[in-house]
């Protein structure tokens, strides 16, 4: 995997929910070796709902970008549900509490909305 799939992947774990319920399903069955790659997935995850960075972020546009995602996703309990999903692996909570400027980049993902009627 690129860095540039595995920054995708993070974001979908992070704000796309049918794509992190997924991942937990195949993770709860997987052995050791595909827990632990999934423990830093999680993490990574995690960093991406922390505050945002002062400086060093690829773009504005990925800025702004990444604050709708977070936005949005707070009406979802994404948050919660991924610091779950940590806590049922046994991780200690994280200690940063801002996002690294690196994994701020300009990702699209599908829309996070609720299907409307």
């Amino acid at each position: 995997m690129t860095a540039r799939e595995r920054l995708q992947k993070v974001y979908e774990l992070a704000f796309d929910p049918p794509s992190l319920f997924a991942f937990w399903r195949e993770t709860r069955q997987a052995d050791d070796d595909p827990r632990r790659e999934a423990c830093k997935l999680l993490d990574e995850a995690l960093l991406l709902h922390q505050a945002l960075p002062a400086s060093g972020y690829a773009s504005q546009r990925a800025l702004t970008r990444l604050a709708l995602y977070q936005a949005r996703a707070r009406a979802f309990g994404l948050v919660g549900r991924i610091e779950g999903y940590r806590q049922q692996l046994g991780l200690a909570p994280l200690a940063a509490h801002v996002v690294p400027p690196g994994m701020v980049r300009d990702i699209a993902l599908p829309p996070l909305a609720r299907k409307r009627r």
